[in-house]
């Protein structure tokens, strides 16, 4: 399974800082500013995991997550958000999230989730 992990948040601020952690940690890194961006990249099927923010302008981490259901593309899915609600929660974790982090999330949660969603998919 491969170690590269697609960050996709319209937040050019948080791709950056996690790319740049998650590099750090050893990790390949691909970003995305948008949802329709991150499903047409052919290089995002190689990779292991995907960090999806689900309150996105355009095509929402919820759309996403549906689009990759309906493409069978079984790739672990980590939601992140920094507005939370409870129906969001349950609706990511019904179409296979492995979690949700409330953004801001410590570098370590970061870290081990990842590393968790990397062994899973072996």
């Amino acid at each position: 399974m491969s170690r590269a992990v697609c960050i996709v948040d319209d937040d050019a601020s948080v791709r950056k800082s996690l790319a740049n952690l998650l590099r750090s940690a050893g990790f390949e890194t691909l970003s995305f500013a948008a949802g329709d961006l991150f499903l047409a990249s052919a290089l995002a099927r190689q990779a292991g995991c995907v960090l999806l923010d689900l309150r996105m302008p355009g095509m929402s981490g919820l759309a996403v997550q549906r689009e990759l259901a309906r493409l069978e593309w079984r790739l672990p899915v980590i939601c992140m958000s920094a507005h939370w609600d409870e129906g969001a929660v349950r609706a990511a974790m019904a179409l296979g999230a492995l979690v949700c982090l409330g953004k801001p999330f410590s570098e370590e949660v970061l870290l081990k989730v990842v590393e968790d969603a990397l062994a899973g998919g072996q």
